[in-house]
């Protein structure tokens, strides 16, 4: 079931939020071992949340769609009470002194938390199998990537232990890992949902984002974190204007994920293709954003606990230590520059569609992936085509589009500001189009 399936059903007295999170903490205690998506289950503080939403609910008191249901927070999101750890042996004190923002708005839509995700450490990789608390492994195939750096959440969803999960997302970490993972992963624009209580990494590139199994369910957990209005995909005319961005364009691709993904979008949407970011080297504009600021945020973790740090962690802190501010200048130009061009793009089209991800999930500890015979930084291949929406901003939601291999693959699409409705409504017409009998 869906959460828009398990609210109804919550509102029809067919079960209790009680039930649902039993099933949930039963659910992941049975697969957490192999797959490690949590790093604190927090069984007391559900079940009681739990009880009151059952009460308000029978009380005629309704806090929305997000009522009573299981839901879990990536672990570099406070929570009151609960220790933050950022996937690190590093020091970050004691149980966090109260929520973030992103949290009490769940809590005020009746939501019932049930704990923390395991992350990349520091957020800083987009793989998944760097923190202190060891590797989330993939659902699909547990020797394979989640994905990062909030792949614990992507494994929750997609392992169907929550229906609705929190990440953040700075160059792909939310879309990333719901892409090899197979769940809908949303990354909504810059500032549309709260950083407040939110451990930064890049903090011009940072995003709270989330997961579910549906777009649908997406638009429900986005609605509770954001007060900006999204017009209902069901009001959306039919007619959407879609560019399809040829992957190969910004990075190498496998032809196969190409292929399908192509097919996908063209089966749903009249499309154009467009050719622009051919001439724009985006990872490494990104790369010198993300790790300049990446050292300015954890410079008192090198300063202090620098031998407790992952060694491929702690080697791009040390790079981004090296980065000019001549350097970081220009890269801030040419993010500008991108910015113009795609707020150009988009007033032409209402949505941009390309694959999420031009590789399928590496197997976990894996550095190089080939793809036609081509070896490629795993790191930088999960992140090429995703860290472009960070650096404009742009809300972009990835949505699965079928299997390689026997792995997920997935489209992602691209709107502007403030066109979120048509994205959403975009989504639903891919998952549509890939289930038509549902």
């Amino acid at each position: 079931m869906t959460l828009a399936e398990f609210a109804q059903a919550l509102r029809r007295r067919e079960i209790t939020s009680r039930e649902l999170t039993e099933t949930a903490l039963r659910r992941t205690r049975e697969l957490d071992p192999e797959l490690n998506a949590f790093v604190l289950i927090d069984d007391e503080g559900a079940r009681a949340a739990a009880r009151t939403a059952d009460e308000e609910l029978a009380a005629g008191i309704d806090r929305g769609p997000l009522h009573g249901i299981p839901v879990a927070v990536k672990d570099l999101i406070d929570m009151a009470g609960l220790p933050t750890s950022c996937g690190s042996a590093t020091a970050f004190g004691g149980p966090a002194p109260e929520d973030a923002e992103a949290v009490r708005r769940l809590r005020d839509a009746g939501a019932v938390i049930v704990g923390k995700t395991t992350l990349h450490e520091f957020a800083y990789g987009a793989t998944g199998d760097r923190s202190f608390h060891g590797a989330s492994r993939n659902p699909n195939d547990p020797g394979r990537m989640s994905g990062g750096s909030s792949g614990g959440s992507a494994v929750a969803v997609a392992a169907g232990m929550t229906p609705l999960t929190l990440g953040t997302d700075t160059a792909g970490s939310v879309r990333v890992p719901a892409a090899l993972c197979g769940a809908v992963g949303f990354k909504p624009a810059y500032d549309a949902v709260s950083s407040a209580g939110v451990y930064p990494l890049a903090p011009s590139l940072d995003h709270v984002g989330l997961f579910a199994a549906t777009s649908e369910d997406a638009l429900i957990g986005y609605q509770a974190l954001s007060d900006r209005p999204v017009i209902s995909p069901a009001a959306v005319d039919d007619r959407i204007a879609v560019g399809w961005i040829p992957p190969e364009s910004i990075a190498v691709t496998d032809r196969r994920i190409e292929e399908v993904t192509r097919r996908l979008v063209g089966r749903a949407f009249d499309t154009e293709v467009v050719e622009r970011f051919s001439k724009w080297e985006l990872f490494d504009v990104l790369s010198t954003i993300q790790g300049r600021e990446a050292f300015q945020v954890h410079e008192h973790h090198l300063a202090a606990d620098e031998d407790l740090i992952d060694p491929e962690v702690l080697a791009r802190l040390h790079k981004g230590r090296e980065i000019s501010d001549r350097l970081y200048a220009e890269a801030d130009e040419a993010r500008r520059e991108l910015r113009a061009m795609v707020d150009e793009l988009l007033s032409v089209y209402d949505v941009l569609a390309l694959p999420t991800v031009p590789i399928v999930a590496p197997p976990v500890g894996d550095r190089i992936f080939s793809v036609d015979g081509t070896d490629l930084e795993v790191r930088r291949a999960l992140l090429s085509l995703t860290s472009p929406w960070n650096l404009t901003g742009s809300p972009a939601i990835s949505v699965p589009a079928g299997r390689l291999d026997g792995l997920p693959i997935a489209v992602q699409l691209v709107t502007a500001p403030g066109n979120e409705g048509l994205l959403f409504a975009a989504a639903r017409a891919l998952e549509t189009t890939r289930h038509p009998a549902e």
